[in-house]
């Protein structure tokens, strides 16, 4: 049997050189129940619904909520509640897990160091355990799995971005009024990354900035709850260029951005999930934003209340819709859907123009997703920035990650070189 099941990996690992639609789909499961699964998804079709076990005969862990990939052996993923940061490779084999983070939520890299927040209020680096009063940032150097700095920044950190070797936090107070005696947050602390200090916190006046934070270049889209009661929720769109020079940076609208993705056109399509504890119920929101126009109009335009294709009406038929995410190398569009919170999901799939393609059960609470490159070959910076510093003659996705090769973009796209944005037309 061990030796059918070694065959089957090698089989398989050999296909997803040749597969385009290569995505890694994490499911959350329920919280304290060490169930979370990671399903994998190749070219029309679920090949497993618990794909980590099934390469490393263990269980992934309670509650992963953040998958990004760092270079062309090594991916990471957040595992809440089971308090590990677990490193794979591409072929799901485990490598590591730094075991030093509790209670950690999402990640960003600049391909040597992986930077995490964390709600937790201590953390064990190479210089010892740190204790903080709120929330922090851990660094972890992927050469050893170790954590080798930190930073403090708001009460229970939600989101990171990496732009200009700044890290962007989204601070979001969560535990307001639960645990601890403070207030829901209201900042984005910006630090630097080589030196694990916060330069700058900037205040945007609206509270709990939760969720999906998706990256298009020098802007965020950012979302605020509300605190569920009388405080209604709405999006930002966040621009790290103006912050970083100290102008008005962020401009805020009506609409939630629960869960949102990053287009191949610089834009973000977003679903609003708007809950209130008043009324018990979820008023949802679907929109297609584009961030300099809603920048450069104060929020008078560049937000549609609409997505392409069929992707409106399916969402609107889910029970729960739980996140959206758009391939970044070939532009197909996944969601999926939480139905009651308690049992399997589905994933669902559309093409580039918004044509559902098919609909595959998964397991509980599908909502992070990581698509492989096609080639097989990625190039992780964060830094776009680095090509004005260098001169490198490489080409960038609009979240800072090289591109082996864009002829394996659609007509469109637009990317990164020589410090510009580029727009693909062949």
């Amino acid at each position: 049997m061990k030796r059918l099941s070694t065959l089957f990996l090698l089989t398989l690992y050999i296909y997803n050189a040749r597969a385009q639609e290569r995505i890694i789909l994490l499911n959350e499961g329920l919280w304290q129940s060490d169930n979370g699964r990671i399903s994998y998804f190749e070219d029309g079709s679920i090949v497993s619904n618990q794909w980590f076990r099934d390469v490393n005969g263990i269980k992934i862990g309670d509650t992963p909520n953040d998958i990004i990939q760092i270079n062309d052996t090594l991916i990471a993923i957040a595992i809440n509640w089971s308090n590990i940061v677990q490193f794979i490779r591409p072929d799901g084999t485990a490598v590591a897990a730094t075991e030093d983070i509790p209670n950690n939520r999402r990640l960003c890299s600049d391909g040597r160091y992986v930077y995490v927040t964390s709600y937790g209020h201590e953390c064990e680096t190479i210089g010892g355990t740190v204790y903080f009063d709120k929330g922090y940032v851990a660094k972890i150097d992927i050469s050893n799995f170790k954590v080798v700095a930190t930073c403090e920044v708001g009460y229970e950190p939600e989101g990171i971005a990496l732009y200009k070797g700044r890290l962007f936090i989204a601070n979001t107070g969560g535990y307001a009024d639960q645990e601890y005696d403070h207030e829901f947050e209201t900042t984005v602390s910006i630090i630097n990354a080589a030196t694990m200090t916060v330069e700058k916190t900037i205040d945007t006046g609206v509270p709990n900035l939760y969720g999906e934070m998706s990256q298009s270049d020098r802007y965020l889209c950012i979302s605020s709850p509300g605190d569920y009661y009388e405080v209604p929720p709405c999006g930002l769109i966040f621009d790290c260029e103006k912050a970083l020079n100290g102008d008005e940076c962020f401009v805020v609208f009506d609409y939630p951005v629960t869960y949102n993705t990053t287009t191949l056109d610089g834009k973000f399509f977003a679903i609003g999930s708007a809950f209130s504890y008043l009324t018990g119920q979820y008023e949802f929101s679907q929109l297609t934003i584009n961030p300099e126009m809603v920048m450069q109009t104060s929020g008078e335009s560049g937000i549609e209340e609409s997505l392409p294709g069929t992707l409106q009406t399916d969402f609107a038929n889910m029970e729960q819709p739980y996140g959206i995410y758009v391939n970044p190398y070939t532009g197909y569009i996944y969601g999926t859907d939480a139905g009651s919170f308690e049992g399997a999901g589905y994933l669902y799939q559309w093409s580039p123009e918004g044509e559902l393609q098919g609909k595959h059960k998964v397991y509980i609470n599908p909502g992070h997703f990581l698509a492989l490159p096609p080639d097989g070959h990625y190039d992780g910076i964060g830094n776009i920035d680095q090509l004005q510093i260098t001169n490198y003659h490489f080409a960038y996705d609009l979240q800072g990650r090289r591109i082996g090769n864009i002829n394996q973009f659609k007509k469109g796209t637009i990317y990164v070189k020589d410090g510009k944005k580029t727009l693909y037309n062949r």
